[in-house]
């Protein structure tokens, strides 16, 4: 009987300790892509940083486009409302979604203001925006960058919450719903990053 008992007991553990390990890996992998996020989140606030810096270089030679300048500054507005709501619910798919689409209009706004720009050779060859050129040129890199590690984060975590057997307790962990990933309407035209030339 106490042989008995003991080989129960040690399934009983085993199986404790083996519900704790699927609990501790949900847990890792949903912080991961939290933290993912929070990479995507530093880039686009630098890139939200450098927009007005570009509309009030553009400003001086662009008098009579105001329109256009206060388009992309109030879709910049639009796109940091967007990301403070999905920061705080990373992997939420209606924050993403309000992100992405956010971010498509801002990505509409800029590429307007680049074709304006474009009649403009002094403003093309100014020092000041060829510097904000290649600010905003290499944080677009890095936001793809950001953006592709935080997926492949939340790829991880469904994947392992889908599977047996963390699928039959992932919700009894609250880890019901999947993470959405963060897709733009035009993530082609995203991922290569915008020709912004002035």
């Amino acid at each position: 009987m106490a042989i008995s008992t003991l080989i129960f007991l040690a399934a009983l553990a085993a199986l404790v300790f083996f519900i704790i390990g699927i609990y501790n890996r949900l847990v890792t992998l949903r912080n991961r892509f939290q933290n993912a996020f929070a990479q995507i989140e530093v880039q686009l606030k630098r890139r939200y940083d450098l927009i007005p810096n570009l509309v009030e270089t553009a400003k001086a030679y662009l008098s009579h486009e105001r329109e256009t300048l206060e388009a992309v500054i109030a879709a910049r507005n639009g796109a940091a409302a967007g990301l403070q709501a999905a920061a705080e619910k990373p992997g939420d798919a209606r924050s993403m979604a309000q992100l992405a689409g956010a971010e498509g209009i801002l990505n509409n706004a800029l590429g307007r203001l680049n074709v304006v720009m474009e009649a403009y050779p002094d403003l093309k060859a100014s020092q000041n925006m060829q510097q904000v050129s290649e600010e905003l040129t290499s944080t677009e890199n890095k936001i793809a960058f950001a953006r592709q590690a935080f997926n492949d984060a939340v790829m991880t975590y469904n994947t392992y919450k889908q599977s047996f057997p963390p699928v039959m307790l992932a919700a009894t962990f609250g880890h019901g719903q999947d993470a959405s990933l963060l897709e733009f309407a035009d993530s082609a035209a995203f991922q290569e990053a915008p020709k912004v030339s002035f």
